[in-house]
């Protein structure tokens, strides 16, 4: 284990890309990023960021935790929203420096707190960098924030 942190050290790259350690690469902040997917639909429903408070409570909890880089403070997704987020599955990429979360999602599945399902509810069209365009996601019943 890792000086303050319930992870593994740091290894080899080998160790690292091939072994059963898990030993996450937090960045210069201290965060590592969190894809989140709901689990029986596979749409992506937020990318967010942990440190490694929030990765350790994740696991230990079953329920993910997040860090607030607006609001520097830990966040547990749900808290007030009701859309609390069970993990189903947890991975991390090849060189660990990127975890993914599979959840069910509670309440009214929602995660974007703009109110929509998913936080990635527009498009910027081919060829138009400086547009975006709505995807036709609508907003959850109740929310509209």
């Amino acid at each position: 284990m890792s000086p303050n942190t319930p992870f593994a050290p740091r290894g080899t790259k080998e160790e690292i890309e091939e072994g059963t350690a898990f030993s996450p690469k937090f960045d210069s902040d201290g965060l590592i990023t969190a894809v989140t997917t709901d689990a029986k639909t596979g749409d992506l429903l937020m990318v967010a960021w942990m440190n490694a408070e929030a990765l350790a409570r994740t696991v230990e909890t079953g329920e993910a935790w997040y860090w607030s880089r607006s609001r520097g403070e830990l966040w547990h997704k749900g808290d007030t929203s009701g859309q609390i987020q069970t993990v189903i599955e947890l991975r991390t990429d090849c060189d660990q420096d990127t975890v993914w979360l599979k959840v069910d999602v509670a309440g009214d599945g929602g995660c974007c707190h703009v109110g929509y399902r998913s936080c990635f509810y527009r498009r910027v069209p081919k060829g138009e960098p400086g547009k975006l365009e709505a995807t036709g996601a609508a907003k959850l019943p109740g929310r509209d924030h």
